[in-house]
């Protein structure tokens, strides 16, 4: 277990650029395996779950060449289905919860797949049923006492389905089901993040035929194959929103480059809601020195609420940079975690450090902004999962005093070279 030591207290001052889209790349290296022809990816994020997905797709036979440490060529040609029954295959893809996404694909391609139970953060239920109820519908038929998943006599067929929820990775794993499935497949409710654009748009390019992109509402024909293609990665928004918000804690000027602004939603609105400044410049996010910042009221004079909802809502991994940046506003905000009810568990080390915060429920904190009156102090705690773990790094930079965070491998699952990004702005983080 690997641990970081943060002297707290600086001013950081520079320009940053963020990762390749976790999520999104997720999806796109998943869709690798519905076509024999190379897939080339650009932007590719430098981080431990993404590297632990391209060890999956190598291990089952997929070609892998790497020009760059960023830009990726797939070619699956055929896939080695005796991998599936070994033990590697079934350690490295509980590791993460991308893995389920390689069932969708590998249905429709090769009318077999191995779905063993994913891993990733432990943050509440993260239930399969929109993922399997969906690719059941298409004609899938599941063995889960040996994660088998073969198709019904005839292949995979389209049909009308309406999701249960508007699950991204539920969504994604029946569009790259339903794109060579047979006939025309209607997703109502789907989920509709930029990231499901980018896998659509890509899938289009590949020869799919996907209509409403963008949309809650897809329908989709049929096709017999799919070529190769050249795709590049978003900015990764949740990168965006947690350099916007350790800007604001610390006090300090940021630029973040190449931020994809068109692709952001509502992020920055809940930010600047939260008091935090910033100016648009081209595709650049500038955030000026800030001593403090002033939380808005509702119209009415009621106490601001942060909640997490599907998109075009709040996304719900900058729930937890929401509510460490909170800590020191000028105000009070109740944050509302709807999803899962283990999110806000770290808050115990906020309050070790000095917030304070009423955690009234398992999905509801009220805080109380200290703005700035009283720093947090430096304590010794442990990343619970990816955004948690960022949130106690970016308190751990405001803090006084000396900060250790353990586990810290939770935040490299997700955040790629995260000390000496910010060591280069000036932050002082070591390994120990």
């Amino acid at each position: 277990m690997s641990s970081l030591k943060i002297k707290g207290g600086g001013r950081l001052q520079g320009e940053i650029i963020p990762q390749g889209a976790k999520n999104e790349a997720m999806q796109i290296l998943c869709a690798c395996l519905l076509t024999e022809e190379k897939v080339t990816i650009h932007n590719l994020p430098d981080i431990l779950d993404i590297n632990n997905l391209i060890a999956l797709l190598e291990g089952m036979g997929v070609s892998i060449e790497r020009p760059t440490r960023h830009d990726i060529i797939l070619q699956a040609r055929s896939l080695n289905f005796d991998y599936f029954k070994g033990s590697d295959y079934q350690s490295t893809a509980s590791k993460l919860r991308g893995s389920v996404m390689m069932t969708g694909p590998m249905l429709a391609r090769f009318g077999k797949a191995y779905m063993p139970k994913p891993g990733g953060d432990k943050i509440g239920r993260r239930r399969l049923d929109t993922h399997v109820i969906g690719l059941q519908k298409l004609g899938a038929i599941f063995d889960f006492d040996s994660y088998q998943v073969g198709v019904q006599q005839g292949g995979l067929k389209g049909c009308y389905m309406l999701l249960d929820e508007a699950s991204v990775t539920g969504t994604a794993n029946i569009v790259m089901a339903a794109v060579m499935a047979q006939g025309t497949t209607t997703i109502f409710n789907a989920a509709c993040e930029p990231y499901l654009v980018q896998l659509c748009t890509m899938l289009n390019n590949m020869g799919a035929d996907i209509k409403g992109v963008g949309s809650n509402l897809l329908t989709i024909n049929g096709v017999s194959r799919l070529h190769g293609t050249d795709h590049t990665l978003l900015a990764d928004m949740i990168e965006v929103g947690s350099f916007i918000g350790m800007a604001a804690m610390t006090g300090s000027e940021i630029t973040i480059k190449n931020a994809g602004i068109a692709q952001l939603g509502i992020i920055p609105d809940v930010f600047r809601r939260l008091g935090i400044q910033m100016e648009y410049r081209g595709d650049d996010i500038f955030i000026p020195a800030q001593e403090h910042y002033e939380v808005q009221t509702f119209m009415d004079g009621s106490i601001l609420t942060v909640a997490d909802a599907p998109w075009p809502g709040f996304t719900p991994d900058l729930i937890s940079i929401v509510l460490v940046v909170a800590t020191q506003a000028k105000g009070t905000v109740l944050v509302h975690q709807k999803m899962f009810e283990s999110r806000l568990f770290f808050v115990d080390k906020l309050i070790d450090m000095g917030a304070q915060i009423i955690l009234c429920d398992p999905h509801r904190a009220n805080v109380i902004g200290l703005d700035k009156a009283h720093a947090l102090r430096g304590i010794r705690m442990a990343s619970p999962d990816i955004r948690a773990g960022v949130a106690l790094l970016i308190a751990a930079l405001s803090a006084d005093g000396t900060s250790i965070i353990d586990n810290s491998e939770q935040i490299e699952r997700g955040y790629q070279y995260i000390d000496k990004r910010l060591n280069a702005l000036g932050a002082e983080i070591t390994r120990i």
